[in-house]
């Protein structure tokens, strides 16, 4: 796997450091105390296009001048958990690297790959998104969050305007969508206009049905609750409101480009997407226009309303430290967990338009001075209040079930199978394949 040499930051420290830690040390042991300057190496990928790992390293720096946090570059997408797990087999892992997503957790935590960060865990804000979800079978925590993506609805307020469809208001349910997004359609299909764009990720239909659905487990083997959001996608997609599948996998449609050059009017996604979308209108690469981000669509009325919490789905990311960093560096590398985790650490990624983990009336307002951002009251609604709950619960039969469920979805939205066959089809492989059920 490649890699890029690591990219030092800040001056180098002059003066001594000394940093105590509470049950600091490789094994989880006594206090350890470093003295002289520290220098840690993090895990990051996508540097160029993808700013927080820097980001968060330098205002770390800034604080603590006598420790130098180095970046360095592994691959990008699912190859970033191959080149890891190598690493850290061989030793040669960064002292402090990122956990992408919650399946992965398990496969960190099962395989002693993660120094117990319980001591850290214990310190920070409750109100931190994710901070229980790294959490072990044996009571210990080995990781922390740092940013908490949750799923909403950007919208373009212009083609609302231009189709004459009323904008969302926090009232939506998913019923309210599917109006609105074929009303655009058939107001603009001229003008080549969907009304909604939903991506060809499982997580796209099967999120919300996990988050909003009544009863579902994504370990029980009933998996029946998915229905409803199938035949509700299915339909959108048989009445051209949104493009089919195939036509997003054949032609690698991206939501950037269906969304940001105003090919649809809506676009349920990640928070993730509002820093893009603003790098992006800056740059050409997005069309200007106005828009604005909504709670995602809710089950039933009972959660809409901006006086309610709406459901929706998001994993955290978090950060780990390799156990076999130096013990010298542990304090350091704890220091720098709670850093990222706490309030300086949300702070700078709000500045760059990243959604952190913990997320406050401060947060929320540096968030929203960004150039770019939408102002109004239902967008800082959207991105402050929700229920957020897990995408990959923490368990060992988690990624199996999902590669099912995958299947499971590109059968269903591409045609070749019917709802209720691949529902059950999926039930019948998770208890023979994850023992679930």
């Amino acid at each position: 796997m490649k890699r890029t040499t690591p990219i030092a930051i800040g001056a180098t420290a002059a003066v001594a450091l000394t940093l105590t830690a509470c049950g600091g040390g490789a094994d989880g042991g006594a206090e350890t105390t470093a003295d002289g300057p520290v220098t840690l190496t993090l895990a990051g990928w996508s540097l160029d296009s993808t700013p927080e790992f820097q980001t968060l390293a330098d205002a770390y720096h800034e604080a603590n001048p006598d420790v130098t946090v180095d970046v360095v570059e592994y691959p990008a997408g699912n190859d970033y958990a191959t080149a890891m797990t190598a690493d850290l087999a061989a030793g040669t892992a960064p002292d402090v690297y990122v956990l992408k997503n919650l399946k992965d957790f398990v496969t960190y935590s099962n395989g002693a790959q993660l120094l117990d960060v319980s001591d850290v865990v214990g310190e920070l804000d409750p109100a931190t998104g994710g901070l229980d979800q790294y959490e072990a079978e044996d009571g210990k925590s080995y990781a922390v969050p740092y940013r908490q993506d949750s799923w909403v609805l950007y919208y373009d307020k212009d083609l609302f305007a231009q189709a004459g469809v009323a904008e969302p208001d926090g009232s939506w349910t998913w019923d309210d969508y599917d109006q609105a997004a074929q009303d655009i359609s058939a107001a603009l299909s001229g003008d080549g206009v969907k009304g909604t764009y939903l991506h060809n990720w499982q997580s796209t239909v099967q999120g919300f049905a996990l988050a909003q659905g009544e009863d579902a487990d994504l370990l029980s083997g009933d998996y029946s609750y998915l229905a409803p959001y199938y035949e509700r996608a299915l339909a959108l997609q048989d009445a051209g409101a949104q493009v089919d599948f195939g036509t997003i996998t054949t032609n690698t449609l991206t939501y950037q480009g269906e969304f940001g050059l105003q090919k649809a009017a809506m676009l349920p996604m990640g928070t993730w997407y509002t820093a893009t979308l603003i790098a992006q209108q800056a740059s050409g690469e997005a069309n200007e226009f106005e828009w604005g981000i909504a709670p995602i669509p809710q089950a039933d009325a009972s959660t809409t309303g901006t006086d309610a919490t709406p459901v929706t789905f998001g994993d955290p990311t978090g950060l780990g430290i390799n156990p076999k960093v130096d013990e010298a560096k542990v304090a350091a590398a704890k220091d720098f967990l709670a850093f990222a985790a706490g309030e300086e650490g949300a702070q700078a990624l709000a500045e760059i338009g990243i959604t952190p983990a913990l997320t406050n009336d401060a947060v929320t307002e540096t968030f929203f001075a960004l150039d770019g951002v939408p102002g109004d009251d239902l967008s800082k609604f959207a991105f402050s209040t929700h229920d957020t709950r897990p995408e990959n619960p923490v368990a060992t039969q988690t990624a199996i079930v999902q590669n099912i469920l995958n299947d499971l979805h590109s059968a269903v939205m591409s045609g070749s199978t019917a709802v209720d066959a691949a529902v059950e089809e999926a039930g019948q492989r998770v208890q023979s394949e994850a023992g679930l059920g």
